[in-house]
């Protein structure tokens, strides 16, 4: 990856809509449900899980909420017929009929659950039909689970299937992810300018969270930004600090934006008023290499332990504040899989695939285990039959590689 220039701040890009077929997009994406449900033999799917309620039936209410307090389920049968319960907007394109929700959570059911866990677990029975008992939930509280086997139904984990349902992308979902990732990068051109000493973390954040609201966004997934001595190590949120001429500030978009694709992209910048150190440089074209090599090694077909193997590795003192994995996958949010650095592949990693048109964030965060500050860098790609396309474009920094 070659530096290059950085661009104009004095004007804002054009941000034009992406061009995609929403009909097909939503057929490609129920159908690869219904192929990874007919692959483990799953006559139905209960789905709670706002990200695979959205990428079934584009329903986007309130989810956040539901992500705690799962008030609505979608019922996904075999044959495709699609059950909506609890939802408040109805006339989504494809779900067929919408029914009064479950209240099955302790929020909406109260002390009467178990009588709300049966009457639910005797009404997916039904549904299932005769001779037939596997069923997968994803997201269920252990009372409703209970119910569904007490009723005689074989209960099976649905969230692996949704996420490798959800991990190959078609064109009209590279297209919104393209999209989102130009909003992000135009926040991220905001931010820029806004970036002077007094600024405080939050104010710095909340300027990307205006620009994904601004363009029909959903959220953040977290509060990705800090500042001077709070880089490292990483993974600590936005504060009141405010940031300080020459400070190092970093920050990870993790940002759910429009049509509920993810931008996930991370730079490192120096705050104004002083000249970057040298600390910061070296730290700097660490992570940059990192990067760069990961991207140039991965291709469809590579398995992620191959990948995990031939991952750029830092010297020891950079090792024990690393990134907690050289890569993972992103659409919705972040999603599998996700590639563990050598060092943890023992204690946390699994085997499998990169496949082509998936699409990959390469991680990197560099930062010793001494202390000082930390850089944080990451790109979000396609993978290709040869290699990957890079999608996030937002320049690095010409002075720190220097």
């Amino acid at each position: 990856m070659e530096a290059v220039p950085h661009p104009d701040l004095t004007a804002e890009p054009a941000i034009c809509p992406p061009i995609f077929d929403p009909d097909r997009m939503r057929a490609y994406r129920r159908g690869r449900v219904l192929a990874e449900m007919q692959a483990e033999d799953i006559d139905l799917c209960l789905f709670t899980n706002p990200l695979t309620l959205r990428y079934i039936t584009e329903m986007r209410e309130y989810s956040l909420f539901q992500s705690r307090i799962p008030t609505m389920t979608l019922l996904l049968a075999g044959d495709g017929h699609t059950t909506l319960s609890g939802s408040y907007n109805q006339g989504y394109p494809d779900v067929d009929d919408y029914i009064p929700s479950f209240l099955i959570t302790p929020f909406d059911g109260g002390n009467d659950l178990a009588e709300r866990c049966r009457a639910f677990a005797e009404t997916v029975r039904a549904r299932v039909g005769a001779g037939r008992k596997r069923v997968g939930v994803d997201r269920l509280d252990a009372g409703a689970v209970q119910a569904l086997m007490q009723v005689g139904l074989d209960v099976v984990d649905s969230s692996l299937l949704a996420e490798r349902a959800r991990s190959v992308k078609n064109g009209d979902e590279l297209s919104c992810i393209r999209y989102a990732i130009d909003v992000a990068q135009l926040g991220m051109d905001r931010m820029r300018r806004a970036m002077k000493p007094g600024i405080t973390e939050n104010a710095l954040w909340a300027i990307l969270v205006a620009t994904n609201t601004e363009f029909d966004g959903a959220w953040t997934d977290g509060r990705m930004l800090c500042s001077g001595p709070r880089t490292n190590p990483w993974l600590q949120e936005a504060s009141d600090r405010a940031v300080e001429a020459g400070d190092v500030v970093a920050f990870d978009t993790d940002m759910i934006g429009p049509y509920g694709y993810m931008a996930d992209i991370s730079r490192t910048w120096i705050c104004d008023g002083k000249p970057p150190a040298d600390e910061a440089r070296d730290l700097y074209k660490r992570a940059h290499e990192e990067v760069s090599h990961n991207m140039e090694i991965v291709r469809a077909g590579m398995t992620f332990r191959e990948f995990s193997d031939r991952a750029l590795r830092q010297p020891h003192p950079f090792q024990a504040h690393r990134y907690p994995c050289v890569a993972h996958g992103v659409g919705m949010s972040d999603e599998y899989p996700k590639i563990a650095y050598y060092q943890d592949w023992d204690r946390i990693g699994y085997d499998g695939t990169i496949e082509e048109n998936m699409a990959l964030c390469i991680e990197s965060f560099v930062g010793s285990e001494h202390g000082g500050p930390g850089v944080k860098l990451e790109q979000q790609v396609r993978i290709t039959s040869t290699g990957c396309e890079l999608l996030s474009t937002y320049p690095f920094e010409q002075e720190l590689l220097r």
